[in-house]
């Protein structure tokens, strides 16, 4: 495993936490993993991630600041080794646009890490300090399981 995009809607909350959090994780576990993330939508592009985001991030010890939206391109399948979506409607939305022969590559990130449940990140935009702690948890329990496996096929 080379390389891993992470996959939101508007690529402001989920994933750019989860991406932080994964770069932070895999440095301190002398993983060399590449890491970025994207959005299924162009609604941000450019933007910063959302402050409450980078405020629970930092919160939790993860940079997000240096992160600017971006959305999925065509590329993204030739250049990430593993596309991982934060829930099952950016899942369909990727799988959509992905070229078949690369469908293997996609998945949820939580499945794909190992996670038995639940398989989703929640989307936190409009919810409270909780609901963007929980994509802290989340994303942490994530890279701990996708660790351990990476560890174990290597």
């Amino acid at each position: 495993m080379k390389s891993i995009l992470f996959v939101c809607l508007g690529n402001i909350c989920r994933s750019p936490v989860v991406e932080a959090i994964a770069r932070l994780e895999f440095e301190r576990a002398g993983i060399d993993v590449y890491v970025d993330s994207a959005g299924t939508a162009d609604y941000h592009i450019g933007e910063q991630a959302d402050s409450r985001s980078l405020a629970s991030a930092q919160r939790a010890g993860y940079d997000a600041s240096p992160h600017r939206a971006r959305q999925l391109s065509a590329e993204d399948f030739d250049r990430f080794d593993a596309v991982l979506a934060m829930d099952n409607r950016n899942l369909s939305d990727i799988l959509s646009r992905c070229p078949a022969p690369q469908h293997g590559k996609v998945d949820l990130f939580l499945r794909y890490a190992g996670v038995a449940a639940p398989l989703e990140v929640p989307d936190p935009y409009y919810g409270n300090d909780a609901d963007f702690r929980r994509v802290i948890e989340l994303g942490k329990t994530g890279m701990e399981k996708l660790i351990g496996r990476l560890r174990i096929t290597a």
